[in-house]
């Protein structure tokens, strides 16, 4: 049987995949949060996409860049989510 885990999917280089794979492990009951990192997300129909696996997922992404309408976390907070989380993956 498999175990549930805190996942962390940190979104660097590529904002989509980042998205698909937090929506991905959903699938299998893990608990997923979701952060992005480096700039915005760009306005495209493959992210637009993406954003609504994200809500059917569930997972409200969060991000360390500022003046955007996602939910801005300090350096602080992005660390102890890496320290609680049972894996962290960066894309």
């Amino acid at each position: 049987m498999n175990e549930t885990k805190k996942m962390l999917v940190l979104g660097r280089r590529n904002h989509t995949e980042a998205m698909r794979v937090a929506a991905g492990l959903t699938i299998f009951g893990h608990q997923v949060r979701l952060i992005f990192m480096t700039s915005p997300i760009a306005e495209t129909a493959e992210n637009a996409a993406q954003a609504e696996l994200l809500e059917l997922a569930d997972i409200m992404p969060e991000t360390t860049v500022a003046d955007t309408e996602l939910n801005h976390i300090q350096p602080t907070e992005l660390a102890m989510a890496m320290l609680h989380s049972q894996g962290v993956i960066n894309l």
